[in-house]
Formats: C-alpha cells, structure tokens, sequence
C-alpha cells in the first residue's frame, strides 16, 4: 500500500506541475483553455470553473491541458469562446512558449524541492576515516579509522567529499599534509596518493589518485543560507541535467547497459515506495530526480512529445508553412510508435528485475 499511494503522489505531483505550466502560459497568452485532466480515460472526478473543465481521470499515468484550436481536426470544441483565442491563431513563439512551460516548470519543480532541502539541511557525511587498507599510504602515515580530517594541504575540510575533491585537485606522488583530530588532540600527517584503479558512477574503468581509506558513517545535517539555499537549488538541478544527458549519451553509444538503465513505471513504483519508507526528504529528492528526467524526455525531438510540437514549429519558422494534415498525422503515428515501443522494453526490463529479485 505504501509503494501504491507513493507511486500516486509521485506521479500526481509531476503530471500537476508539467501540465500546470501549459495550463498558466496558455491563459496569460489569451489562448481558451477547455479543459485540465490530471489522467487519462473517463473523468473519476470533474467540475467546471468559468470555460475550463477541471478532472481527475481513471488511468494516473499521464495528464493533458486541452486548448481551443490545439488540434484543427478536433470538431468538440466549445463555441461561447471568442475564435481569436484559439491556439492555432497565436504566433510561434506564442504558441512555443505554451508547450516548452511544461517541461520549464517541471525543471522548476526540481530546484523548489532542491532549495526546501538546503534550508532544511543536507543529509552529509562527517570526514571521518571508516576504514584504512593495509600497507596504503594512510596506512604507512598513521591513519587509523576514527580520525576526523580536519585539513588537507591547508585547504579546510567540513564533510568527506570535500577530502574526495582535495585529493584529486593534488594529484598523485605529491606528497601531502593533511591535519586530523584523534581523540581532542590534533596531528599533522604526510601522505602520498598514488594512483589507483576504480569505476566511476557508470562502472568506467578509470584511474584516481587515493590513499586508500574509506568514510565513516557518521552524518551531520548541512543547512544553508537563504541565498546560498536558493543557489543550491539552481546548481544541484543542473549538475542531475548534466547527468543524466551523459547518461543517456552513454546508453547511446553502448558504453552503459540499456537493459540495466532503462526503468518503467513498476520500477519507478518500487523506488518510490522505498525512498518514502526512508524519510520526507529522500521522497522529495526522487521527485526532483524524475521532475529532471521527465522534463529531459519530453524536450525529445519526437512527435506526440513536447520536443515534437518545438520541432514542426521551428520547421514552419523556417518554411513559412505549417505542418498538418497527412505530414502531421504520418509525423504523430511514427512517434508514437517510438514511444510504445520505449514502454513495452520498459516493461520488459521491469518485469526482467522482478523475476531475477
């Protein structure tokens, strides 16, 4: 049940904020909105505020704002609204402005969660030693687990990733001082990285300079500033877009499994469930993870997608003409085949996780 109701809140949250800034942009710009359904299929809840209808739908997995003249084919639309404010009569950039705010609010959605976080305080590991590797260059120095790293070649440490980045910045065989605290009294040590194998986060291969100690588990919660806070947001947002565009870049070039990637909705539902039974905050952090990601994929220059409708604009920017009827139709059908097929290897992998515990 938990897994249940965090998959719905999850999913609520991110189909609200994405359809939430088509929806503000389209009524700023005079265009009539019809309708606002967070879902899709039959209506569970409804009501009707001025000229737009307002829903709750059946199937949680999706949601749409349907505006006046946004499909010339479509014949049900309403009449007591003025045609001039029909979406196909704005002007393109009008028009690209409406559909980029969905995925604009969801990277805003994002950077909100990641600014609540840093006032309210950053889970953070202490630089504690956890443990030393036998014969390491921490070990010949007289590192023992315990130690609190208290500087490095002067430079003030305050949690472990600040002695991760210090040691690399020095590079290797340059030996170093790092002062540490051992039971209220401080020492000054020398150490020589060396140069180590290890994987990064995408299981590379790759070399680092390290002296062989690991963390402790002891964490403190980092709070800032208002405006340190809101700088926080801005930056934790870019480096998940930074990210995951080398991860998906990665997954293209086969350097990172797809089978092991790629996750669907029952995945997303386990991760969800998980991440609530450990606390508010690493609920929230997923929310602002995925927020990224959907926004990402919806820029994707396929059709049926935000990044589609971007696309057919800036080809009528540079045409003059725009592109509907059988163009359009064949352009929509292609994308979302792409799409379904996206969601059933989802699916796939999903259930492949499922089987395999």
């Amino acid at each position: 049940m938990i897994t249940i109701l965090a998959f719905v809140i999850l999913l609520g949250i991110l189909i609200f904020f994405h359809e939430l800034g088509h929806f503000i942009v389209a009524k700023t710009s005079g265009v009539g909105v019809l309708k606002f359904s967070l879902g899709f299929g039959p209506a569970i809840l409804k009501k009707r505020i001025g000229e737009t209808e307002y829903q709750i739908a059946a199937l949680p997995l999706g949601g749409y704002v349907k505006m006046l003249g946004e499909d010339p084919d479509d014949r049900d639309q309403v009449t007591h609204i003025d045609p001039q404010r029909s979406f196909n009569r704005k002007s393109l950039p009008v028009k690209a402005a409406i559909v980029f705010a969905g995925p604009l609010f969801n990277f805003l959605l994002a950077v909100l969660i990641y600014i609540l976080i840093a006032w309210t305080g950053v889970p953070t590991f202490l630089p504690m030693v956890g443990a030393v590797q036998k014969a390491s260059p921490a070990d010949k120095a007289g590192l023992i687990s315990g130690d609190r790293i208290v500087t490095i070649a002067g430079a003030p440490v305050e949690s472990w990733d600040d002695v991760s980045l210090n040691l690399q910045g020095l590079g290797a065989g340059k030996t170093v001082a790092i002062e540490i605290s051992r039971d209220s009294r401080v020492f000054l040590l020398h150490v020589t990285p060396v140069l180590t194998k290890d994987k990064n986060l995408f299981g590379e291969q790759i070399t680092r300079p390290m002296i062989g100690i690991s963390r402790g588990d002891k964490t403190f919660m980092k709070r800032h500033g208002p405006l340190e806070g809101i700088s926080y947001g801005f930056v934790q947002c870019y480096r998940i877009v930074e990210l995951t565009g080398i991860s998906l870049w990665k997954t293209v070039n086969g350097t990172v499994d797809i089978k092991k990637s790629l996750g669907g909705p029952i995945f997303i539902a386990q991760v969800s469930g998980q991440s609530l039974k450990a606390g508010l905050l690493p609920f929230l952090s997923l929310i602002a993870f995925i927020s990224i990601n959907l926004a990402i994929i919806n820029l994707f220059p396929i059709p049926v997608l935000d990044g589609g409708y971007l696309l057919l604009f800036l080809i009528e920017g540079i045409t003059g003409k725009p592109v509907e009827g059988r163009p359009r139709e064949i352009a929509q059908q292609i994308g979302l085949f792409i799409l379904i097929l996206l969601m059933l290897f989802a699916f796939y992998n999903d259930i492949a996780r499922l089987l395999k515990g």
